[in-house]
């Protein structure tokens, strides 16, 4: 039985998705391929090889909050774990103690207003890092960067596009910094690999498209399934992981639906416990038992809701010890009558990969809002947070 909250007649009707979709998230979602490409060249265009003038550095630090945050996680996941220094993520105010001026620090706005930041950008420039900035023109992240004297890649702004909309625009910038500094096998990971990615996100548009019937739309498909579930996402490896974790904030924004996210192998000692909890076999409600009255009313009842194991895989990367849990885990669900969908990444890069996973999880998280009769577009709560009252006196 499906939620009854949800519409999925929406989803095969072109005009209602349109006018239930005012601002267009879905066709901001479409822009993927065309980010991707232009973002690779205003990258060259603002002189991205000049970073290698000073040689490799002790470690990139890549700072960012909100939807930028998740930039540097797909970052690290495309660097790779034979990347010769650490690439990490920091989505605070200022800097660890550690950074100097021996590492880079990639410095990442959608808006270019971030407090955070900004905070970050200053700091690294006092304590002389190299510091490249990624947001866009005329913004007070581009005024900051001018003053720090540090590269600035800007991200072409398109009217009414919110930043979680923008993932390619703000990563491919990013990836041509590491690969500007040596850190990317360009066999593996150069411009065939960006075009790559861009194809891919393209035919996913294709696939997914507002006038595609629900059975041959996987994002639609993907979305009917999560409907009703409590999902619990779980990578196979770093980078689907990385692409986790973007799906988890986007089914949240988009559709203001929540979602567990782990990675094996640890997620199969940390999170297992969920299978055997209310929402995995004790939520299962499929005999009667003791307490049962066979003959209470069910009209008014509805379908409780459960776990939804989804499986993000990427079999050419997963250690063999994953792929066995990983099995198990499949086994484990069904076990508990617990309903399962396994999605593998696709391509020959790491960057056409991601890119297989995060394009459909983009249209899944529209897909399934409008499903929900949400503008997958307004997150009034998130306004809210970002702008927080005041404190009064004496509060803390």
């Amino acid at each position: 039985m499906r939620e009854a909250g949800v519409d999925e007649s929406i989803l095969d009707d072109v005009v209602r998705l349109s006018a239930a979709d005012p601002s267009g998230m879905l066709l901001h979602v479409a822009s993927s391929a065309r980010q991707v490409r232009e973002s690779a060249a205003l990258a060259q265009e603002a002189g991205i090889g000049s970073l290698a003038a000073d040689g490799r550095p002790r470690a990139v630090l890549v700072v960012g909050v909100g939807s930028s945050a998740a930039v540097g996680v797909a970052l690290a996941a495309v660097v790779g774990s034979r990347c010769p220094v650490p690439v990490l993520g920091h989505n605070g105010f200022g800097l660890p103690g550690w950074v100097g001026v021996a590492d880079v620090v990639i410095a990442i706005s959608g808006s270019g207003r971030s407090e955070a930041t900004l905070s970050a950008l200053e700091e690294a420039d006092r304590r002389g890092c190299r510091v490249v900035a990624v947001g866009p023109p005329d913004s007070p992240l581009a005024h900051c960067a001018e003053r720090a004297r540090a590269l600035f890649l800007p991200v072409a702004v398109v009217d009414g596009r919110p930043t979680r909309a923008s993932f390619w625009a703000l990563l491919l910038p990013a990836v041509a910094a590491v690969r500007a500094l040596g850190l990317l096998p360009p066999a593996a990971e150069g411009p065939d690999a960006v075009e790559a990615a861009a194809a891919r996100l393209e035919d996913l548009a294709m696939r997914c498209r507002p006038a595609s019937e629900t059975f041959i739309s996987p994002a639609k498909v993907l979305a009917l399934e999560l409907a009703g579930s409590l999902p619990l996402l779980w990578g196979t490896t770093a980078l689907t992981a990385a692409a986790a974790d973007r799906a988890a904030g986007q089914l949240a924004a988009n559709a203001g639906y929540p979602a567990l996210l782990g990675a094996l192998p640890d997620a199969a000692g940390a999170q297992a416990g969920v299978l055997d909890g209310m929402f995995g076999v004790r939520g299962a409600g499929g005999g009667a038992g003791a307490d049962d009255d066979f003959f209470r009313d069910r009209v008014d009842e509805t379908e409780p809701v459960r776990l939804r194991l989804v499986l993000l895989r990427d079999q050419a990367a997963e250690h063999p010890a994953v792929t066995r849990q990983a099995e198990a885990a499949v086994t484990a669900a069904a076990e508990r009558a617990v309903a399962v969908t396994e999605l593998s990444a696709q391509g020959s890069s790491r960057l056409e990969r991601l890119a297989s996973l995060v394009g459909l999880f983009d249209y899944t998280s529209v897909y399934l809002g409008l499903a929900l009769g949400l503008d997958p577009t307004p997150v009034a709560a998130a306004r809210d947070l970002s702008s927080p009252p005041t404190p009064a006196v004496g509060e803390t």
